[in-house]
C-alpha cells in the first residue's frame, strides 16, 4: 500500500528498522544498532521533507541527502525501499558479491552522490553540494547530511561547520544522531546535545535541539531549518538500536548483526511493505551554466625563464574562459598556487576554502558530482593533509583535478616542512589516479587543460622556481606518454627524469658528451601512466637506466620506471632525496640531495665504468 497524505512516519520509521534488521540479518554483518536509532530522523525526513524524484536521480531539483555515518547503510537500502527506488529481493542482497548494496554506500547506486564510511567526510561534501547549489547551478534544492555524533570529534566536520556558517548556507541542514554510543563505548560529550549546540552555535549555525523519537518533534525541526537563512543543524537524542531490548542503549553491538533478528522483527511489529510517493523536486529549471569560448592557451618562447606553476596559473585562467564549468578551489596560497589568475578573471567561479585542505577538497568531490570541473589547488606537502578525502574522492568515482606547488628540495630554503617529497607516491597509490609533473611552461599550460578532459582522480605536480622553455607552443603531450629529449644508437645509458631534473639531466648529459659518453634523456611527464613501452626500448637498447627525481626514493618516478622494466635485465641506478633537507638556495638543495647535474654525470661514470669491468 501507498503513504501518501498524511504520511504514517510512526509505521515507516517501523519498517525502515525491520528492514534494516533483515538486510544485516541476510547478510550476516553490518551496523543495524546504528539505523535503528536514526529511523525516526529518516522516516519523517522522507515521508515529508525530502523532494527527490527516484526515478529520475539525475533531475537537478533534486534535493541531496548524504549519509556521513556511512555504518548506517542498512538504513540507507530500507529507505531507498520505502521510496520504490529497490525491491525486497535487491535489499536481502546486502554486503553480497556483486550487490550494489555495499557495506557503507558508494555511487554504484544511482542515488548515492558520494561514497562515505570514513567518517567526517559526509558533512564536508555536504557543504560542497551546498555551495554549489548556492553559488554555481543556483538552484533551489536543499541539502540533508545524517551524521553521528561520533564523528563530531572528526576535526574535518568543524572545517565543515566553519566554513558553512561563514558561507551562511541556508541551504545546509545537518541531522545529527546523537544516540550516545561509539565503537568501543560511549561518545566525548554522549546524549549532551548542549555542548553540540554551543560549539556549531558558535560557527554561526542555527541549532535545534530535540528528542529524536519524538515524530512531531522532527517534523517541527525540519520544518524551523527550512526557514532558517543559516546552516541548520538537528541535535536529536537517541537510543542506539531503538525498539529492540536486547541492544538498545547497550555496548558492545556496534557493527554486529542482531543475535536473534526473527524476534526484534516480531518485537518492531513485524514486516511492512509500504511505499513512500517521494515529493517531488521544487524546481525543473535547469542548473546555471556560464558562457564558454575558444581556448587560448599561454604561449612561452624556447629559452624564456618561466615557472611551471605560473604556466599553470595562465592556463588555467584561459581554460575558465572557454570552457564555464570549470571552477577552482584554493587553500589559501593562491598567490603561489598562480590560482589567483584565475581569480581576478573568473571571481564567479573561485572559492576560497582558507587553510582547509579537507573541506576544500571534499567541496571538489560535491562539485563535480553536479556536473562541474573542479581544479584545487595548494602546497604538494598539505595535500597530505588530505589524503584519506582524496581517497575517499577514488572510491566515490569522483573526477578531480588537484594541483601541488612548492615541490621538492628546490624550492629552496623554506625548509622541509614546505617541500613535497612525499607527493608522487600519495597520488600514484591512488585507485585510477593520473599522475603529471612538467618541466616547462609550454608542457604545463597543455597538460593542465588535458586535466580537464580525464576522469578519476588527477595530479598536476609544479615547479616553484623558473625553469628554462624547452618545447616551443603547440606540442602536444598525451597522457601515458614521454618525449626523447636525447637519444642515439650509441647511447650507453638511459636518464629517465621528470619536472626540475629534466633539465639537471639535459645538462648532464651535454657534460657527458664532452665526456665521450652518449646518454639518453626521457621526459617522463607522465608518471602515471608511465610510458612503458618508451623506457623499455630504451633500456633494452643500453641496458642501464639512471632515474632522477625531487621525491624520496620511495613510491615516485624511479619506482614507476623500475615497475615498467620488471621482465627486463636492465641495470637500474636511482637518484632522489634520501637524506632530510635543511635551508639553502635550490641550486645547493638539488646538489646536496645528489639529484643535481654533477651527481648525474657522476652516477652515469661510475654506471659506465661497471659496465666495463
Amino acid at each position: 500500500m501507498a503513504v501518501q497524505d498524511p504520511h504514517r512516519p510512526s509505521e515507516l520509521a517501523a519498517q525502515l528498522r525491520v528492514d534494516a534488521v533483515r538486510a544485516s540479518a541476510a547478510a550476516g554483518s553490518g551496523h543495524p544498532t546504528s539505523s535503528l536509532s536514526a529511523a525516526d530522523l529518516i522516516a519523517v525526513l522522507l515521508a515529508r521533507h525530502l523532494r527527490y524524484d527516484v526515478h529520475d536521480p539525475g533531475d537537478p531539483g533534486n534535493d541531496h541527502l548524504v549519509f556521513s555515518k556511512g555504518h548506517a547503510s542498512p538504513l540507507l537500502y530500507a529507505m531507498l525501499k520505502a521510496a520504490g527506488a529497490i525491491g525486497e529481493e535487491e535489499l536481502l542482497t546486502f554486503r553480497a558479491r556483486h550487490s550494489r548494496l555495499e557495506g557503507h554506500p558508494t555511487p554504484r547506486l544511482p542515488w548515492v552522490d558520494v561514497a562515505t564510511g570514513s567518517l567526517g567526510f559526509g558533512l564536508p561534501v555536504g557543504v560542497g553540494l551546498a555551495l554549489t547549489g548556492r553559488r554555481l547551478d543556483r538552484l533551489p534544492y536543499r541539502v540533508w547530511v545524517l551524521c553521528g555524533d561520533g564523528e563530531l570529534a572528526e576535526g574535518s566536520m568543524w572545517e565543515a561547520a566553519e566554513h558553512a556558517g561563514h558561507e551562511g548556507l541556508g541551504n545546509l541542514t545537518a541531522i545529527v544522531d546523537v544516540n550516545r554510543l561509539g565503537q568501543r563505548g560511549p561518545t566525548r560529550h554522549g546524549w549532551d546535545t548542549a555542548a553540540y549546540a554551543a560549539r556549531f552555535g558558535a560557527f554561526g549555525w542555527h541549532t535545534i535541539e530535540i528528542d529524536g523519537h519524538d515524530l512531531d518533534a522532527i517534523d517541527h525541526a525540519y520544518r524551523e531549518a527550512a526557514r532558517s537563512d543559516r546552516p541548520a543543524v538537528v541535535l536529536a537524542r537517541t537510543r542506539k538500536g531503538r525498539g529492540v531490548a536486547a541492544v538498545e542503549d547497550r555496548e558492545g553491538f556496534h557493527g554486529k548483526p542482531l543475535e536473534d533478528a526473527g524476534q526484534a522483527v516480531a518485537e518492531l511489529g513485524g514486516e511492512r511493505h509500504l511505499t513512500v510517493s517521494v515529493a517531488p523536486p521544487r524546481s525543473s529549471r535547469e542548473p546555471h551554466r556560464f558562457p564558454g569560448g575558444p581556448y587560448r592557451p599561454p604561449e612561452y618562447e624556447v629559452g624564456a625563464q618561466v615557472a611551471t606553476r605560473d604556466a599553470f596559473g595562465a592556463a588555467l585562467a584561459a581554460l575558465g574562459a572557454a570552457r564555464g564549468e570549470v571552477v577552482a578551489l584554493d587553500g589559501e596560497v593562491a598567490d603561489s598556487t598562480r590560482t589567483e589568475a584565475f581569480a581576478a578573471a573568473h571571481p564567479e567561479r573561485f572559492f576560497e576554502f582558507y587553510i582547509a585542505e579537507q573541506q576544500m577538497t571534499a567541496a571538489a568531490v560535491g562539485m563535480q558530482r553536479r556536473g562541474w570541473i573542479p581544479f584545487a589547488a595548494t602546497f604538494a606537502a598539505f595535500w597530505a593533509r588530505a589524503y584519506d578525502f582524496v581517497r575517499m574522492a577514488a572510491v566515490s568515482r569522483a573526477d578531480l583535478r588537484l594541483v601541488g606547488s612548492h615541490a621538492g628540495v628546490s624550492i629552496g630554503p623554506d625548509g622541509p616542512s614546505q617541500m613535497g617529497l612525499e607527493d608522487l607516491a600519495a597520488f600514484r597509490a591512488v585507485h585510477g589516479s593520473t599522475v603529471l609533473y612538467p618541466c616547462d611552461a609550454n608542457q604545463a599550460a597543455a597538460l593542465t587543460a588535458a586535466m580537464a578532459g580525464l576522469s578519476g582522480v588527477c595530479y598536476l605536480r609544479t615547479t616553484r622556481n623558473p625553469t628554462p622553455v624547452i618545447y616551443p607552443p603547440g606540442t602536444r603531450f598525451p597522457v601515458g606518454g614521454s618525449r626523447v629529449l636525447r637519444g642515439s644508437g650509441r647511447d650507453a645509458v638511459t636518464i629517465v627524469a621528470a619536472g626540475i631534473t629534466v633539465h639537471e639531466a639535459l645538462a648532464a648529459a651535454d657534460a657527458l658528451a664532452a665526456d665521450g659518453i652518449a646518454a639518453g634523456v626521457i621526459d617522463a611527464y607522465s608518471v602515471k601512466p608511465i610510458d612503458a613501452a618508451t623506457i623499455r626500448t630504451a633500456a633494452e637498447h643500453t641496458g642501464r637506466v639512471l632515474t632522477v627525481e625531487d621525491h624520496w626514493p620511495e613510491g615516485g618516478l624511479g619506482d614507476a620506471v623500475l615497475e615498467a622494466l620488471a621482465e627486463t635485465d636492465a641495470k637500474v641506478v636511482r637518484l632522489a632525496v634520501r637524506a632530510m633537507p635543511g635551508s639553502a638556495t635550490s641550486r645547493e638543495q638539488l646538489e646536496d640531495a645528489g639529484i643535481d647535474r654533477g651527481a648525474i654525470r657522476r652516477a652515469v661514470h661510475d654506471l659506465y665504468a661497471l659496465a666495463a669491468r
